[in-house]
Parts: structure tokens; C-alpha cells; sequence
């Protein structure tokens, strides 16, 4: 990364609704039928067809306003967002401009590098485009069973300055969905996408740069690295004295490279109009507060839970958040141990690594707290309950049984370390050496000696300490 420019980012988030039929119409949304096979009059645009607004919809919507801290209007509009496109049949998306339903919020995210508050400009509600699929040799075909799929359009203020930040953003946002249950937020089904735009600038400077926009990110993955490489790719563009180009790109997950796909619309190229066949959506302040009731406690009430309870770092209770089947599951398992600190930290590491994206956690709560206290206990090194976690995942079982049976207890026989220690330190006379001139991670080498004379069942903190008395410490 160049340390003289610095990247502006924002992002325009969509996110399928989870409702059973689609925006304008009776159709199915469920995902992975066959081609062409929930598709209407209506959502195929035949002429003379008329939408009808599902409001559940704008109830998902509200709900994710609400949960995101914006302003609910209390009167918006749909209009005609127009342009030509094989994969949209009426050539006009109906969507909203000026009169979002859900403006002017914002999300507080966790990085390494600390908390940060990310404003949200506005959330609006419009239909999803069909699906061209390319064959090759046959040419490009069309399903249109995702036209009038309802989607919600989440669009960031440009507060984003790292491809970190991005990421934390989107998981945080996801997180919020999901806890709501406005959508199934699955991104290997493009129920969750997000386009990135991003501009370089100069550090210090104030002014904003021309952007590009990277369209239709499925992953999180992705999502890093199409920003690391679009932010290097416009910084060389003007170190060698051209001028950055305002396009929209395709990000290849392939070659790691973006590519211009053409150039970027802006509003007036859309020549939006109000939708003369749908009325005004009108949310009253009764209506409001009945749905602001509706949503459960989101992923920040839980954080701020964690840390005073369990005295977890901000990051780490962030993680832990990020994910509702994994919260509740860890909520189950630190009722059940003297440790939750420990239970939390298996939890965001092995567990979190274990389990699959949309997957369940296979090992009951009550085995987790247990292996939680054993390792708290100091009968369990680190070393170990990863690998009794990654067992139980294949065959969940009583830990207390597993552990005997397989050898697994934690070496803590102070005479027997204490043997060892002193046959390691006269052995490592380099290494000594190497840690008493100011080489202070020779001493991890010592360790890892001990390491494996107890098959990898030391008890660390025992043989740290013993090493340290052997050497004169």
C-alpha cells in the first residue's frame, strides 16, 4: 500500500428480502428453480401489467432503517430508474431517488485499529434485475426468475478508509440483517452483494478524487481484494501523470485484477420519474414504533453485554457477535462453565474456524463449558482443546471420556518439567546464548524443546516458569 495517498471508499450494499413472493407480484422468490419458471406478466414486463406493492416488504425494509439508526420517512415514493439492459425486460428498474424510505443512519464497527462510526446516507427499496447465463457456444441466455425479487439498496457515506474497515462494515451490516430476519444474507446465492466505490486522494488533502466503481462482490474475500488492488492500480495511474477514469469495473477473482466493464451513469442518465402506477408509501408514527418493537437485540447490545459480564475485548466481543447462531451458542456454554472468558476465546478461534458459513455448531454447549473449565483448570493446554474440538466436530461425545481415552490431560508434574528443563537448558547452549544477548524469542525455541518432550501436553505457563528459574530469571 502507498503511505503517501489514501483510499475514500463507500458502499452500495443489496440485500435480498426474505419474503415468499416478489415485490410487484404473486411469484415465488425461493432460489434455485428451474429457469424462467417463476416469472409473471409482471415481473417479465408484458405490457398492460400492473404491480401491486407486497408490504412486507416495506415493513423489512423499516425494520432494517430502524436496526441501522435511520430516520424513517414518514412519506417516500418509487420511481422509474430507466435504462436497457437484456437481463431487465421492462428497460426500467422501479426503484426510489429522491424520497428514500430510510436516510441518514450509521453502524460502529471494530478494527484493529479501533472503533469507527460509518454513516449511512439512505436505504431504499427496489426489484432485482433477471440473470443472464453465459453458454458457451450457444451465446447468452435469460432466467428471469429473479426479476421483482425484493431487494433493499444500502448505500454508505464515504467514510471508509482501509479495505479492513470495508470488511468489518459489511460484516457488521450482514450481522444486522440477519438478527432482524429481513434476509438470509446468503452471498453464494447473490442474496448479498455489494458494489465498491473508490477514489484515491493525496494524505491531508481534503478533496475527493474520481471514483470508480467495482460492481456485484459476493464475498467478503473479494471485497478485500478488489479494494487492495483497485487502490494500487488508480495510485500508479497518477503517479505516472494520467488521470483516473470514471467507470464502473468487473473484479476477476481469478487473477486478483479489476477490468473496465463501462463507463460510469450518473443520475441524470437514468432519467428517473415517479411510478404513475403505485402510490406513495406513507409509514405513520404508530406504524413505526409497532415495528421498532418487532426487533430483536441486535449485535451492539450484545457486545456491550459480553465486555461488562465477561471482560472481553471490544474486538473480540465484536466477533463474537458477527454471527447469531454462534452468540447464542456461546451464551448456552458460558452459563455452563466457571470459564466464559476461555469458552468465548474457543469460541471465536476453533469454533468459528470449524463451522461452516451457514452451517450449525455440532458439539453441544454443555462439551464446550466443559472443555472450557478443564483448560481453565490447567488439565488442558491450548494445544490440546483445539485438537479434542476438532474430534468432537467429526463425532460429538462426553470430552471427559474422549480426553482419558486419547491421552490428551495436560502434563503437570512440576518434578518431572523440572527434569526436563534442566536436561533442555545444558543441551542449548547457542540458544542461551542467543536469549542472554538480548534475543528474547530464543526463548520460545527453549519452550518448544519442552514442547516436544511432552508430546505437545506441557502445561506452558509450568514450563515457562521452570525454564526461567533453570536460566537464572
Amino acid at each position: 500500500m502507498n503511505k503517501d495517498f489514501e483510499m475514500v471508499i463507500g458502499l452500495e450494499v443489496h440485500a435480498e428480502l426474505k419474503t415468499a413472493t416478489k415485490i410487484f407480484c404473486g411469484c415465488s422468490t425461493k432460489f434455485g428453480a428451474e429457469p424462467n419458471t417463476q416469472c409473471c406478466p409482471v415481473c417479465t414486463g408484458m405490457p398492460g401489467s400492473l404491480p401491486v406493492l407486497n408490504l412486507q416488504v416495506v415493513d423489512y425494509a423499516v425494520k432494517a432503517g430502524l436496526a441501522t439508526n435511520c430516520t424513517i420517512a414518514s412519506f417516500s415514493k418509487e420511481d422509474r430508474k430507466n435504462y436497457f439492459y437484456p437481463d431487465l425486460p421492462k428497460a426500467y428498474q422501479i426503484s426510489q431517488f429522491d424520497l428514500p424510505l430510510c436516510s441518514h443512519g450509521w453502524l460502529d464497527v471494530e478494527t484493529e485499529a479501533g472503533s469507527k462510526r460509518i454513516g449511512i446516507t439512505r436505504i431504499h427499496i427496489e426489484e432485482d434485475a433477471g440473470k443472464l447465463v453465459h453458454v458457451e457456444g450457444h451465446g447468452t441466455l435469460i432466467d428471469c426468475n429473479r426479476c421483482g425479487v425484493p431487494l433493499i439498496e444500502i448505500v454508505s457515506e464515504p467514510d471508509i478508509r482501509s479495505a479492513e474497515e470495508a470488511k468489518a462494515y459489511l460484516q457488521k451490516l450482514r450481522a444486522i440483517l440477519l438478527y432482524t430476519g429481513v434476509s438470509d444474507c446468503r452471498m453464494n446465492e447473490g442474496s448479498l452483494r455489494c458494489d465498491v466505490n473508490l477514489s484515491v486522494r493525496k494524505k491531508g488533502s481534503d478533496k475527493l478524487g474520481t471514483r470508480t466503481e467495482m460492481k456485484n462482490l459476493n464475498s467478503f474475500a473479494y471485497v478485500v481484494k478488489a479494494i487492495e488492488y483497485e487502490f494500487n492500480r488508480q495510485v500508479a495511474v497518477i503517479e505516472a501523470g494520467d488521470a483516473v477514469v470514471q467507470e464502473t469495473r468487473r473484479f476477476d477473482p481469478a487473477t486478483g485484477k479489476t477490468s473496465s466493464m463501462r463507463s460510469k451513469e450518473d443520475a441524470d442518465d437514468y432519467r428517473y420519474f415517479p411510478d404513475p402506477d403505485l402510490p406513495p408509501i406513507c409509514i405513520s408514527e404508530e406504524k413505526r414504533q409497532e415495528l421498532a418493537s418487532q426487533i430483536p437485540t441486535l449485535p451492539d447490545e450484545r457486545k456491550a453485554l459480553y465486555q461488562e459480564k465477561y471482560g472481553l475485548s471490544a474486538l473480540a466481543a465484536e466477533f463474537l457477535v458477527m454471527r447469531k447462531e454462534i452468540a447464542d451458542y456461546f451464551e448456552a456454554a458460558a452459563t455452563l462453565t466457571k470459564y466464559p472468558l476461555i469458552a468465548a476465546n474457543l469460541v471465536n478461534s476453533e469454533i468459528a474456524r470449524l463451522t461452516p458459513e451457514e452451517g450449525t455448531v455440532p458439539v453441544a454447549p454443555a462439551h464446550l463449558a466443559r472443555l472450557a473449565d478443564l483448560s481453565g483448570e490447567g488439565k488442558l493446554n491450548s494445544s490440546m482443546c483445539k485438537e479434542v474440538l476438532s474430534i468432537l466436530f467429526k463425532e460429538d461425545q462426553d470430552p471427559d471420556a474422549l480426553i482419558a481415552k486419547g491421552g490428551f490431560e495436560q502434563v503437570s508434574d512440576e518434578d518431572l518439567l523440572r527434569s526436563m528443563a534442566k536436561e533442555v537448558v545444558a543441551s542449548s547452549e547457542k540458544i542461551l546464548a542467543d536469549y542472554r544477548s538480548g534475543n528474547k524469542k530464543a526463548f520460545q525455541a527453549l519452550v518448544g524443546q519442552m514442547m516436544k518432550r511432552t508430546k505437545g501436553k506441557g502445561n506452558p505457563a509450568l514450563i515457562q516458569k521452570l525454564l526461567k528459574e533453570e536460566i537464572g530469571e
